[in-house]
């Protein structure tokens, strides 16, 4: 999930270079949803969210304060701490949550719903979009995805997956959905890259005070955990926010946002198929037939036309 906004910059660069950016959007963090999943095995997860977010949120936030930009004012914080309460605690610290009874490749197709809740607020909290037969459709075929995967009434081979895990997934991609609303709402750093780092910093605080409250500091023995579940970490951190998030503002200085968006139907396929050849994970007919009307209401979606597709505004939000 991408981070903050930015204005498309005319000039083009080599085609590798915008091949390279699209393949670690693509690949890397579709892959983080496996890597989550190893991570949470070991550690709690919202303690491991803390620490992923609180050191990339370092990173970014410091340098973009030794490149001279201007620290988030008072109010800008007040807004970047909201938006973390909605994205890194409600969304990623429940993603992190669900993958311990969620398969990493299934958490990543409810997710693929993001677009879904967004329309949905876009109708009812911006009033920028209109609920025409088109968006109903996709909205419909959406929910039937997501129902293929959770009813356990529905004899598709293959267990359903757990009820719990599911509610918090949903819970995941409306707090998402609620927060890329409020984001055009709220005041915020005019750098992208210093919004960002702002709300990831506030989401490792938050994230990090949730763990405590939980009481997963007292269940976290540093010296159990394998260097299996240390590497899933450092994947997170490094590859996963920020080597992935760098790349990421790069293509939206030099690609449209719509083609950016495209990561939303990109990602839940990778993790499927990273979760099936390198975690182990089962991939039946409920899998893929709910994988697949996941990802043709996501495509409907973001391809629908109002004022603007929901691909660029999904391009384009916080998260």
């Amino acid at each position: 999930m991408p981070y903050g906004s930015a204005v498309q910059n005319q000039t083009h660069p080599p085609a590798w270079k915008t091949l390279l950016a699209f393949a670690i959007i693509y690949f890397v963090w579709g892959s983080t949803y496996l890597a989550i999943r190893v991570g949470v095995r070991e550690v709690p997860p919202f303690l491991l969210a803390a620490m992923r977010f609180l050191v990339a949120g370092l990173v970014l936030y410091g340098w973009m304060l030794t490149r001279g930009q201007r620290s988030p004012s008072r109010r800008q914080w007040m807004s970047a701490f909201l938006l973390a309460l909605l994205i890194f605690v409600f969304d990623y610290g429940l993603l992190f949550w669900a993958e311990q009874r969620v398969p990493s490749g299934i958490a990543a197709v409810m997710l693929a719903t993001i677009p879904a809740f967004m329309a949905l607020s876009e109708i009812i909290l911006l009033g920028t979009q209109k609920l025409t037969v088109r968006l109903a459709l996709a909205l419909l075929i959406g929910i039937g995805g997501v129902a293929v995967l959770t009813i356990h009434s529905l004899d598709l081979g293959g267990a359903p997956i757990d009820r719990a895990g599911a509610v918090a997934l949903i819970i995941a991609a409306i707090s998402f959905a609620v927060s890329s609303a409020l984001t055009r709402k709220l005041p915020l750093p005019p750098s992208k890259v210093m919004s960002s780092g702002a709300q990831m910093l506030a989401g490792g605080v938050l994230l990090a005070l949730t763990a405590a409250a939980l009481g997963e500091f007292r269940n976290f023995h540093p010296s159990t955990v394998s260097t299996g579940a240390w590497f899933s970490l450092l994947y997170l951190i490094v590859p996963g926010s920020i080597i992935g998030f760098t790349a990421y503002v790069w293509l939206i200085h030099h690609e449209s946002p719509t083609k950016v968006g495209t990561y939303a139907y990109v990602n839940p396929v990778v993790a499927v198929l990273v979760g099936y050849f390198l975690g182990g994970e089962t991939l039946g007919l409920r899998t893929i037939l709910g994988t697949l009307l996941v990802l043709i209401s996501v495509l409907v979606i973001t391809t629908t036309r109002v004022k603007k597709p929901l691909a660029a505004l999904l391009a384009e939000d916080t998260g």
